[in-house]
C-alpha cells in the first residue's frame, strides 16, 4: 500500500522543509561568518615585502578609489619628482611623543602625484634636504587617514601644517592631481635619512566577536531546527493517523 507520504499534499510539505532548512542553514553561515570578520576599518593585509613591489598606477588612477582592505600594506613603486617646496607636516605621536610626520608630493611624468610620507620628527625644525631630480621609491601603500590623529601643534615649525594626510585636504595645499592614497617610505630610501621611518600598521592578531550578528546566527539555526522538529512532528503524526486507520475492527465491537 503506498504511503501516505507521497501523496502531492505532503511531497509539497517535504519540499517546503527543505528549502526552509536550506535558507535556515544559508543564514546561520552568513551570519556566523560575519560574527567573526573584522570590521570594514581594521586593516587586515600582512606588511608586503618591498622586493614584490609593483607600480603603483597598476592599482589604480589619480582621484579612483582605492578600497583600503585590498591595497593597504601593498608594496609599491612610484617614479617622478619630489616638489620640494610642497612640504607639510602632520600632527601625530609616535611612541607617546609628540611630533610631526613630513608629507611631500612626488610627482610623475604625467603630472599626477603620489603623497609621500618622509618620516617623523619631533619639532618640525631642522628639516633633512629633499632627494632631487627624478627618483624611484618604494614603500607601503596607505589608506588616506579619515580623522586628525595627533595633537594641536604649539611651536613653530619651518612648513605648515596640516591635520591629516588625505587628498580632500591636500587638494588645497597642492597644485597637483592626487592618488587616493600615500605612501610610507622605508629607513633605506634617502628621503628618510635624518628621520624616524613610521613603519606600515600589522595587521591584528586577535579578533573581537560582533555579538549582533553571532546572535542573528544562533536565530538562523533555531528557526532550521524548529523546522526539522516541526517537520518530524508532522510526519509522525501522519503515520500513527494512518496506522490506526488500518488496523483491523475487532470481532463484536
Amino acid at each position: 500500500m503506498r504511503s501516505p507520504l507521497f501523496s502531492p499534499r505532503w511531497l509539497g510539505l517535504h519540499l517546503l522543509a527543505v528549502l526552509v532548512v536550506a535558507v535556515c542553514v544559508a543564514g546561520t553561515y552568513w551570519q556566523g561568518t560575519s560574527a567573526f570578520e573584522p570590521d570594514r576599518d581594521v586593516i587586515t593585509n600582512p606588511v608586503e615585502d618591498l622586493a614584490d613591489a609593483i607600480p603603483v598606477s597598476d592599482l589604480g588612477e589619480p582621484g579612483e578609489f582605492l578600497h583600503p582592505n585590498l591595497t593597504t600594506n601593498t608594496a609599491v613603486e612610484v617614479s617622478g619628482r619630489y616638489d620640494a617646496e610642497a612640504q607639510l607636516l602632520v600632527p601625530r605621536r609616535l611612541d607617546g611623543v609628540d611630533g610631526y610626520v613630513l608629507v611631500l608630493p612626488l610627482v610623475t611624468e604625467d603630472g599626477a602625484a603620489m603623497t609621500v610620507s618622509r618620516g617623523w620628527t619631533e619639532d618640525g625644525t631642522g628639516l633633512p634636504a629633499v632627494p632631487e631630480g627624478d627618483v624611484t621609491v618604494t614603500g607601503w601603500l596607505q589608506p588616506p587617514q579619515d580623522a586628525a590623529e595627533g595633537f594641536v601643534p604649539m611651536g613653530s615649525p619651518e612648513v605648515g601644517t596640516v591635520e591629516r594626510i588625505a587628498p580632500s585636504v591636500l587638494v588645497g595645499e597642492w597644485d597637483h592631481r592626487l592618488y587616493a592614497a600615500y605612501v610610507t617610505l622605508p629607513e633605506s630610501e634617502p628621503a628618510v635619512d635624518g628621520l624616524t621611518p613610521v613603519p606600515p600598521p600589522e595587521p591584528p592578531t586577535e579578533f573581537t566577536v560582533n555579538w549582533r550578528s553571532l546572535s542573528y546566527a544562533v536565530q538562523w539555526a533555531m528557526f532550521g531546527v524548529s523546522a526539522v522538529i516541526f517537520w518530524i512532528i508532522l510526519v509522525r503524526r501522519e503515520l500513527a493517523e494512518g496506522s490506526r486507520e488500518h488496523q483491523p475492527v475487532a470481532a463484536g465491537s
